[in-house]
């Protein structure tokens, strides 16, 4: 339990208030795949977070007399119920943290720029924007709450209800999971990469290829439980505390070939956990492996330093410098964009975070 995040004073309740929040997506570079009770990290990650990949909330907040959890949740204007356990649960887990919420009737409208559910990190950004709103709404209770515990305490939140969800909080690159080599770092929370940037990282680009939109067949949350008797866990757990400790300098020197060597074998080894568990399964769907052997081609044939990554999906995360922008979106049109569900791919680059509207 995290006592900080406990409100100590009496809060004031007010009548009716409507938060509206913004948050982003992210795509991790070093991979979480595996988690412990509470929603803690089997082992540390780290991510760009994104820009134009966001869901938008806004919740309504009217008092009501009786003690409870009671809210209704629209996606694009659409009653979800489908949602409902999963918020209960949210709610439950973070009760202590806000025991407000039980005094309100809560109406959460919702929408995403992108697909749901399709491996775009849909509930990183959605409860991101749920904790975040939250949070602005505790502001109103409370006196004196400084930015840095907003965010802190929403990055707390955010995790309860999606692990990778404590990353979209704060923008540029993030950790989450305790390193040994990165101080402050948490199972708590998500902190901003607290060492050295090189500048070509602050505004590096993703554009992001649809190879397939559904809803994937096998959500995160499945594949997360079964690390807990994968025969390669521990393996894989060590080799990601050992590419965040590569990737350290990395992001410092701005090697970028050294860059795409460890983010191309962090995303292959998400995807081999998948393919030897029990049930093994696949994501990866016949036009990601081809967009895989392009973009090896091209970087091969051009030694520009574009790669690819792949968050819990079909869909494929292009990363590449903003001054090779011109080149790979050509490359983007010309050759990869055939492989995209109606030719559809989104381009992003990273941004600053989750913030108010």
């Amino acid at each position: 339990m995290a006592i900080e995040f406990i409100p100590k004073k009496k809060f004031e309740l007010i009548d009716k208030a409507i938060v509206s929040c913004m948050a982003p997506s992210n795509i991790a570079l070093v991979k979480y795949w595996g988690k412990k009770s509470t929603q803690i990290p089997s082992n540390p990650s780290i991510s760009f977070t994104l820009n134009n990949c966001k869901t938008t909330t806004t919740i309504t907040f009217q008092k009501k007399n009786s003690k409870g959890f009671s809210f209704k949740v629209f996606l694009d204007g659409i009653l979800k119920n489908s949602f409902n356990l999963k918020i209960e649960n949210f709610f439950k887990r973070i009760a202590c943290y806000c025991p407000y919420l039980e005094l309100y009737d809560m109406e959460i409208n919702t929408n995403n720029t992108f697909p749901h559910s399709s491996g775009i990190a849909s509930s990183a950004s959605g409860f991101s924007a749920l904790a975040l709103c939250i949070v602005q709404f505790e502001l109103l209770l409370y006196e004196s709450i400084s930015s840095n515990y907003i965010n802190r305490k929403a990055s707390f939140l955010a995790r309860l209800g999606s692990g990778s969800a404590c990353r979209s909080i704060d923008g540029g690159l993030v950790v989450w999971g305790q390193h040994k080599d990165i101080k402050q770092s948490s199972d708590l929370l998500g902190i901003k990469f607290p060492s050295d940037v090189h500048p070509v990282f602050n505004d590096y680009q993703d554009t992001i290829l649809l190879v397939d939109k559904t809803e994937k067949q096998v959500s995160s949350s499945i594949g997360h439980n079964l690390m807990h008797n994968h025969p390669f866990a521990s393996q894989r757990f060590n080799q990601a505390n050992k590419h965040l400790s590569q990737l350290i300098p990395v992001i410092k020197s701005g090697d970028l070939f050294e860059f795409i060597k460890i983010v191309e074998s962090e995303a292959l080894t998400l995807h081999a956990m998948m393919m030897c568990s029990d049930p093994y399964f696949i994501l990866m769907k016949p036009n990601t492996i081809s967009i895989i052997n392009e973009i090896w081609d091209f970087r091969d044939s051009t030694q520009i330093p574009v790669c690819f990554t792949l968050d819990a999906g079909a869909n494929v995360h292009v990363l590449y410098p903003k001054s090779n922008a011109s080149e790979v979106n050509k490359f983007i049109d010309n050759n990869l964009a055939k492989y995209c569900q109606d030719g559809q791919f989104i381009n992003d680059h990273v941004g600053n975070g989750a913030r108010r509207i």
